[in-house]
């Protein structure tokens, strides 16, 4: 087999047979076929797209070129969660305990920030004495025991996919959707989960910006994962937006605590609460999706689900004395407050913007090398759709910069957060497939 009559047989919009995308990725993460023939072939797949089955092929030889975590041990039907990314995204936190505590088993491993959205692995890290690295056997142990566990990624997952996106990174390739689907479900695959449930973000603060495109990335992901045997729900959610009200490492954890006590934000708990019915009811958990929604509902009005996201923190490791009082935080240095300039509403605060802020805070790295300040970033006290009066503070800044280092934030954040007389905030949810 040569790769060079693959490259060809794309760029004549022939489909790839199963023996030779498995060929191919095989060879190409063991490094027998070099980057620029790899590069022409993301091109070629990039301008002529994949079939469903073939499509499902490639993902499959992805997820097979590495570590895959076997979760036949799990005494019932797991169920897994995922993001396209987001600013201001804390629902892992709230979904892990909340849909574990229902009964429905939830292994879940996460990874770390980079560029303007935050990291789960970082987030969990705010909590003192927390171990986001367990073994396989560890982690398979616990989540029998409490039906839950929210770990780093272990092993070598996919590393394909790694090749492959540093490849799409500088080929502009990045936006092709069966390789945006590829990358996202190889991960999925190989990390187990017989469920998932897909939070695909749109808007300014998302990869996908507009609905039609977000609709076509989850349709070509539920397709990956039906055909691979695995039950698979979508659901559209706006980040024009930031999620919620904070943004950064230790307010977000804050704020996730917050929502499972039952008095988080509005748009945080209520797709918090969508996506958790959804996961639970893929394990089996409610004859419906409303019956499944009250039982979630349920409980964080009992409180189990905030015992069950302190019996996680404990079990590996951390202080869970810092759920009951959120006050034993750490705090950033400075608090640098932001006032109105004018009277009325809220008509924009872009979420790309305020993540990039929260990133010159210091609360994001531009490299996995990058320390990052837990503390940094900012808290909002508006949503779009409020009304301001002239003056009124509308978010605050946390950081430990000094003013040289911040010279201009003021400005960018006036830019991000947009003050008109009129103002129509998005629908949070803009679609659901299942």
């Amino acid at each position: 087999m040569r790769m060079i009559e693959l490259i060809h047989k794309k760029q004549q919009k022939e489909m790839l047979a199963e023996n030779e995308l498995h060929w191919m990725v095989s060879e190409y993460t063991r490094g027998n076929i070099p980057d620029y023939q790899m590069s022409a072939m993301l091109m070629a797949i990039y301008f002529n797209g994949m079939e469903e089955i073939e499509l499902t092929h490639l993902t499959e030889a992805m997820a097979e070129s590495g570590d895959q975590i076997d979760f036949s041990n799990i005494d019932g039907f797991t169920v897994d969660k995922h993001s396209t990314g987001g600013v201001g995204d804390t629902t892992t936190f709230i979904l892990v305990p909340l849909v574990a505590s229902v009964g429905a088993y939830v292994p879940k491993m996460s990874g770390r920030s980079l560029g303007h959205t935050g990291g789960t692995i970082d987030k969990l890290e705010s909590i003192p004495g927390y171990q986001v690295e367990l073994s396989e056997n560890s982690f398979i142990q616990q989540v029998n025991d409490i039906h839950c566990a929210l770990v780093g990624q272990t092993g070598d997952l996919a590393p394909a996919d790694k090749k492959i996106y540093a490849l799409r990174d500088v080929t502009s390739t990045v936006e092709a959707i069966p390789l945006i689907a590829s990358s996202i479900m190889s991960k999925k695959l190989a990390s187990g989960a017989e469920g998932i449930v897909l939070d695909v973000k749109v808007g300014e603060g998302a990869f996908m910006k507009s609905v039609k495109e977000a609709n076509k990335l989850a349709q070509t992901m539920m397709s990956i994962g039906k055909n691979v045997g695995r039950k698979m729900t979508a659901v559209i959610s706006d980040m024009s937006q930031p999620l919620g009200y904070a943004v950064g490492n230790i307010l977000e954890v804050k704020e996730a605590i917050d929502t499972l006590k039952g008095h988080g934000p509005e748009d945080l708990t209520e797709l918090s609460l969508v996506l958790a019915s959804h996961m639970a009811f893929l394990a089996g958990i409610g004859e419906s999706i409303e019956d499944s929604r009250s039982l979630i509902e349920e409980q964080i009005h009992n409180g189990k689900a905030l015992e069950k996201f302190k019996e996680m923190v404990a079990k590996q490791g951390g202080d869970a004395s810092y759920i009951d009082h959120p006050e034993k935080f750490d705090i950033a240095g400075r608090q640098i407050k932001l006032e109105a300039t004018k009277d009325g509403k809220i008509s924009e605060i872009n979420a790309l913007d305020i993540g990039h802020i929260a990133q010159i805070l210091g609360a994001g790295r531009e490299t996995l090398k990058d320390e990052i300040d837990l503390t940094a970033g900012l808290v909002l006290n508006k949503k779009v759709g409020d009304s301001v009066k002239e003056g009124e503070i509308i978010a605050v800044l946390h950081t430990n910069k000094s003013d040289d280092e911040l010279e201009g934030i003021q400005d960018l954040l006036q830019q991000a957060i947009r003050i008109n007389w009129i103002a129509s905030p998005n629908k949070l949810i803009h679609k659901t497939i299942d």
